[in-house]
């Protein structure tokens, strides 16, 4: 399967401000950012959509809306593209569809195995009573 690109114009940044220890500079400079991505407006396929919907993540709002957050470093070009790669790594993540699981049946040797295994605990346990003579 082909890799996945999402359209820039797909992808909203806003800059805030970060949490946390950081002396004057956290007071004075946005350099956390916040990237939004609609997840049911873009133009990624509508299987990938669904997987991506289906996630139990807390960044994806009920409007279907993927909110990501990253202020780790100081700089706001770098929170951004960590960003950008915590999108990615997302969103390939469920680009491949899961395997179909197919059921199967146990073969005679091992419920033969099974079996045989379930014979021998029995003999153990039955031999642990108190002895009669």
């Amino acid at each position: 399967m082909a890799t996945l690109t999402i359209p820039e114009h797909e992808i909203e940044f806003s800059a805030i401000r970060a949490q946390g220890a950081g002396g004057q500079n956290v007071n004075k400079v946005s350099s956390a950012v916040h990237l939004r991505f609609d997840i049911r407006a873009s133009s990624l396929p509508d299987g990938v959509k669904e997987r991506l919907l289906a996630l139990n993540d807390s960044r994806i709002n009920r409007d279907g809306v993927l909110v990501i957050k990253a202020q780790t470093t100081r700089s706001q070009d770098m929170n951004r593209a960590e960003a950008l790669q915590r999108l990615h790594d997302i969103v390939s993540s469920v680009a491949q569809p899961p395997r179909v699981r197919r059921a199967t049946k146990p073969t005679y040797g091992s419920k033969q195995r099974r079996l045989e295994g379930k014979s021998v605990r029995a003999q153990v346990k039955a031999t642990r009573g108190k002895v009669h003579e």
